[in-house]
């Protein structure tokens, strides 16, 4: 079908059968047991309930010739309005305590679905959007919880077709055996758009993922569009994808919809039937009037239950459909695997790499038998071009992703034989591109502080950066709201919030991916105080932009295509005249002092 073009499913998804998906789904009913037996005791009643009307009338019918009409017309309607009552009553408790155990159960699954994409690793995130992810916490969980009110209200129908059949069944056996054999072909009919109705519906949830998907990337680049003047694109680009979501949906609910005019078709022709069968019978005197009466009542009460079975198979459909991603995004195997889960000793940051193998995908390796030894203390700056494997590095070391072949040994230990979260407890990190919440900036540095910390320590710390001076331009000093992203804080001061953040850690091991902005001198004295004082206590690993933060490391890396082909410190490195030599000629010198003085110079003589 060319309308399931770019709905392709995600690397994790997996297909479940509904015994799985039920299993599954059971697991999360488990601790309400209590509350489903009332709520099947309630369903119990209201279904005797309704099935006692037609049956009541029936009983009149059979008696209207009698001289007792009046009175049993006075008891049928107490009893009819009795029913009607109880109905009612059952009907309110068993909703109340439904409702609540759904909302109890959707509240668990997104839960379980949010921390099982908050763990997934960052190679997860390489490969699905963002958007689509939400799109599964959010809108799938509440079309679950949708489809278990709408089985709670079939199974409630069903049971009293079952209750009433039973009735019929004592009362003229041969009108209920013509009934029950119509309902088979009924069944098969419905059961024949199960196939159809789960790969829509499937298509209908990857569209309108790829929707929330588009809104999330456009939306999170709206500056970047405006400053492009790309309104007009971002527009197409949801509107393409609007467009898709509302063809393949269009396409599904006319599939869909034909499901439940073939069955009332089915069913008409059935009561048709046996409107036929049975007046000929009850004139015959082979059936009385009144059970003849109540089989025509019961019609309805019998087919109802399938018909609306199939007439919400797109809602059921859609529930379980909506569980498979839910369950596809918990269940999606990690790729970095941890061969044990002990709990690190405070570390010195010791870091070897043994004959590491890494690779993001099958295509070209990062890294080839790649050793590397810092020793505890150290701080090492890595240069070198684009995709020379700096980043790559720093990330295993954090275990963000999976190497393939080798070892990587801190204090002598394997990393994958750490628990995840103590063993990260003990690194900071700073990305290119520093992230912060919406919020303040207190609330940011104290992003992960420890248990201990107090604020009038964290005022402490932060007036150490240049005195506390950098506060003095925010409005509220620490209590200045950063906006989402930290959108109302230049570049320069969203580094220091996120250099104070790895400071206020304490951590043992330091990564530092550089960002590359410009900011003013100033900004960067107070970032290098910032950086000065997390690299007296860490071993730090720099990914290196500026010429202050090379110069400072006490051994220079130079990488290029994931091998180490010099290493030394500053000035050993220019004396060799090689690859870093010619990296400090491009990047690195025009941001010395000297090479300033100089062009300085230079400029005057011209001038």
């Amino acid at each position: 079908m060319g309308f399931f073009s770019g709905l392709d499913t995600e690397r994790y998804d997996r297909q479940y059968s509904d015994r799985q998906l039920v299993a599954r789904i059971s697991n999360y009913f488990k601790p309400y047991r209590l509350q489903l037996v009332l709520i099947t005791v309630l369903l119990l009643i209201i279904a005797g309930a309704g099935a006692l009307t037609p049956v009541l009338v029936a009983q009149i019918v059979n008696e209207i010739a009698t001289e007792t009409i009046v009175t049993q017309a006075l008891l049928l309607s107490g009893l009819v309005f009795a029913a009607g009552v109880t109905t009612w009553v059952a009907n309110w408790g068993r909703r109340r305590m439904t409702v609540r155990i759904v909302g109890d159960i959707v509240q668990e699954l997104r839960t379980d679905s949010f921390k099982a994409a908050a763990d997934h690793d960052l190679s997860f995130y390489d490969e699905v959007a963002s958007g689509k992810v939400i799109s599964r916490i959010s809108s799938d969980t509440q079309e679950f919880g949708q489809m278990v009110v709408l089985v709670t209200d079939l199974f409630s129908q069903i049971i009293q077709s079952i209750i009433l059949g039973v009735i019929l069944f004592t009362i003229e056996w041969r009108l209920t055996l013509l009934l029950l054999g119509v309902l088979p072909i009924v069944f098969l009919v419905a059961l024949g758009f199960r196939s159809l109705a789960r790969q829509m519906t499937r298509a209908g949830m990857r569209a309108m993922a790829n929707v929330n998907a588009t809104i999330k990337e456009t939306v999170s680049g709206i500056a970047v569009a405006k400053n492009f003047r790309q309104e007009g694109s971002i527009f197409e680009e949801f509107n393409a994808a609007n467009r898709q979501s509302y063809q393949v949906n269009v396409r599904r609910g006319l599939v869909l919809s034909m499901v439940f005019p073939v069955l009332n078709a089915l069913g008409g022709v059935a009561t048709a039937l046996l409107v036929y069968i049975g007046g000929i019978s009850a004139a015959q005197g082979v059936v009385s009037a009144g059970a003849w009466f109540l089989f025509v009542q019961s019609l309805d009460r019998f087919f109802f239950p399938v018909l609306n079975l199939s007439a919400f198979w797109t809602q059921i459909q859609q529930g379980l459909s909506a569980s498979e991603r839910i369950f596809a995004l918990i269940d999606a195997d990690p790729q970095v695997i941890q061969i044990d889960q002990r709990i690190p000793p405070p570390l010195s940051g010791d870091i070897r790499f043994e004959h590491v193998w890494f690779r993001y995908s099958d295509k070209e390796p990062v890294l080839c038998d790649f050793n590397l030894s810092i020793q505890p203390g150290e701080t090492i700056a890595l240069v070198g071009h684009t995709g020379a494997g700096k980043t790559s590095i720093a990330k295993l070391i954090a275990r963000f992703y999976e190497f393939q072949k080798g070892q990587i040994l801190v204090d002598g230990m394997d990393i994958r034989t750490f628990d995840l979260n103590h063993y990260r407890s003990q690194l900071g990190i700073v990305s290119q591109v520093p992230f912060l919440f919406a919020g303040t900036v207190a609330e940011n540095i104290c992003y992960a502080c420890p248990d201990d910390q107090t604020y009038r320590e964290i005022q402490r710390i932060v007036g150490q950066i240049g005195d506390g001076e950098w506060l003095d331009s925010l409005p509220q000093g620490l209590e200045t709201e950063v906006g989402e992203r930290g959108g109302r804080l230049s570049m320069g001061q969203r580094q220091l919030v996120s250099l104070i953040r790895v400071l206020i850690q304490r951590p043992a091991i330091f990564i530092l991916d550089e960002a590359t902005a410009s900011i003013d001198p100033f900004t960067e004295w107070q970032i290098q105080q910032a950086l000065n004082l997390i690299l007296a206590d860490t071993t730090s690993i720099l990914i290196a932009h500026r010429l202050s933060t090379v110069k400072a490391a006490d051994r220079i890396i130079v990488l290029e295509d994931g091998q180490i082909i010099e290493e030394g410190n500053h000035n050993s490195l220019l004396a060799q005249n090689g690859k870093y030599a010619a990296l400090y000629n491009t990047y690195f010198r025009h941001q010395s002092l000297a090479y300033v003085e100089q062009a300085r110079s230079l400029a005057e003589d011209l001038g």
